[in-house]
């Protein structure tokens, strides 16, 4: 679950390294303060509070961010009680500024990632592009949902990879909407949509700069990403293919069964123009060149000069800039669509997990894998992924896989020497960090918007439905990734 770093101390100087599209700048290596272990369990405590909380969101008749708007309240004024808080200021590049202790909590560039990505999806379908392609795709499926659901499946896998997950999501979405609602299967989104939601965590494996906590470990293993392609790619490969034949027969997504049926939705879709919906060519060519360009800047932000630094939100919000302006006397339309309640929760999320990591909550969570490694190779590496998936469901899997990372450097093998980056540890690490987003809806950002996006159309799908549904893939998802790492990697 990508969520914020650490707020440094006060007056402390930040040592930034470079990192993926999307990803958070990294903070140097700093010694954390003294908790005792009362208070740590006690802000365990109300983490767990919190997850409940979320669990019983329909019963408490409360939207998802002002109850964890409450609870970071709470958080916030407990750190400052108990907790050594870097209250400001703050020397960052040198120059030294002065801001409430929440600000830096927050990860800005997930935030204005969505806010940008969702705004540019918004202008753009009104180019008529996004009716076209998701047209087109119905088309190509021959009006076959269960085809429809592999195209839209592998599409997903490819996007998350080059993308990130988020704007992934979202621009897959908003096809999968179109296409189920041209062939009159709105009773099949919410399937859809949740398989798309579980496919964007595989795709974020599949090369070295797909997630954070790729980068993360993967240099910290010294993995080159050809090597981590080589090693990843089948199992995102197969786990694909899994989750989607598992997901056509959960959802009952199932194939025309007779060639009457194939003739009727042949000529059901036949029917379909791709151009309706289009008033202007113009603006049609100029939004598919600006998605175009979009894609080619999100997954080229981490190696574009100046850009790299600004990060992959600044790419966001300058595309859906540039598209607003086709419709500058009227963007308070716009604005008004704009998910509120979705970007709140994550700035509340934010300041919670934040706080967690100063009352040193992750810092147990680690100690207590490095005693899991400790049951053995195979026990040990095996009980370490499935613990990284379960603490990643529920909390920030950047600083979770940075000290997990530490952990495993930190442990030689039984001849003194390092793991070497083939070690079955390293991925352990990164397989279940990943794929620990799928546990939860708050497992990660894409798999929560994929809920918000089933709330937008009128499905009903709560915190304890989405586990209910997710678990089985979960479950298939790691216990497949166990066997990969043990036994074939």
């Amino acid at each position: 679950m990508s969520l914020p770093l650490t707020i440094l101390p006060p007056v402390v100087a930040l040592a930034v390294q470079g990192g993926a599209p999307g990803a958070s700048q990294q903070v140097g290596e700093l010694v954390p303060p003294d908790v005792p272990m009362s208070i740590t369990l006690l802000f365990a405590g109300l983490l767990v509070a919190l997850i409940a909380s979320l669990a019983f969101e329909e019963k408490l008749h409360a939207q998802k961010s002002l109850i964890v708007g409450l609870y970071a309240i709470v958080a916030l004024l407990l750190g400052a009680v108990l907790l050594p808080l870097p209250f400001g200021p703050y020397m960052i590049g040198g120059h030294e500024l002065d801001m409430p202790v929440y600000i830096p909590a927050v990860d800005w560039g997930v935030i204005t990632i969505i806010l940008g990505a969702s705004l540019f999806v918004d202008v753009t379908s009104r180019s008529g592009l996004f009716t076209w392609v998701a047209i087109r795709l119905t088309k190509a499926s021959g009006g076959d949902p269960l085809r429809l659901l592999w195209l839209y499946g592998v599409m997903t896998v490819v996007f998350s990879a080059v993308l990130n997950n988020v704007t992934a999501m979202i621009i897959v979405g908003s096809l999968t909407a179109v296409s189920l609602g041209r062939l009159e299967r709105n009773d099949k989104l919410l399937g859809f949509l949740l398989v798309e939601g579980l496919l964007t965590n595989l795709g974020g494996l599949l090369t070295l700069i797909s997630s954070v906590p790729n980068i993360i470990v993967g240099t910290a293993a010294g993995i080159s990403f050809f090597a981590f392609f080589a090693k990843a790619s089948w199992f995102v490969l197969v786990s694909t293919v899994v989750t989607l034949w598992m997901g056509a027969r959960i959802f009952g997504i199932s194939g025309l069964a007779d060639a009457d049926a194939r003739a009727k939705a042949m000529k059901l879709v036949s029917g379909f123009d791709e151009n309706d919906g289009i008033e202007s060519q113009a603006f049609f060519w100029f939004a598919a060149a600006m998605l175009a360009l979009f894609i080619v800047a999100i997954a080229t932000t981490s190696v574009m000069p100046y850009v790299s630094d600004l990060g992959m939100g600044f790419v966001a919000m300058t595309f859906a800039a540039v598209m607003l302006i086709r419709y500058k006397s009227e963007v308070d339309q716009f604005y008004r669509t704009i998910d509120w309640d979705l970007l709140g929760f994550f700035a509340a999320l934010f300041m919670v997990i934040n706080v967690m990591e100063h009352a040193q909550v992750l810092a147990l969570i680690g100690v207590g894998v490095e005693r899991i490694v400790g049951l053995g190779p195979t026990i040990g590496t095996g009980a370490v992924m499935i613990a990284t998936a379960g603490f990643s469901s529920v909390t920030d899997n950047i600083p979770l896989a940075a000290m997990l990372a530490k952990i495993v450097a930190g442990m030689p093998l039984a001849d003194g020497l390092a793991r070497p980056p083939t070690d079955p540890l390293w991925w352990a690490v990164i397989f279940g960090a990943n794929l620990g987003g799928n546990l939860t809806p708050i497992g990660s950002a894409s798999t929560l918007v994929a809920v918000t996006i089933i709330h937008k159309h009128g499905l009903k799908l709560s915190f304890v439905g989405f586990v209910r549904k997710a678990f089985p893939f979960a479950v298939v998802q790691i216990a497949m990734a166990v066997v990969y790492v043990l036994w074939l990697v």
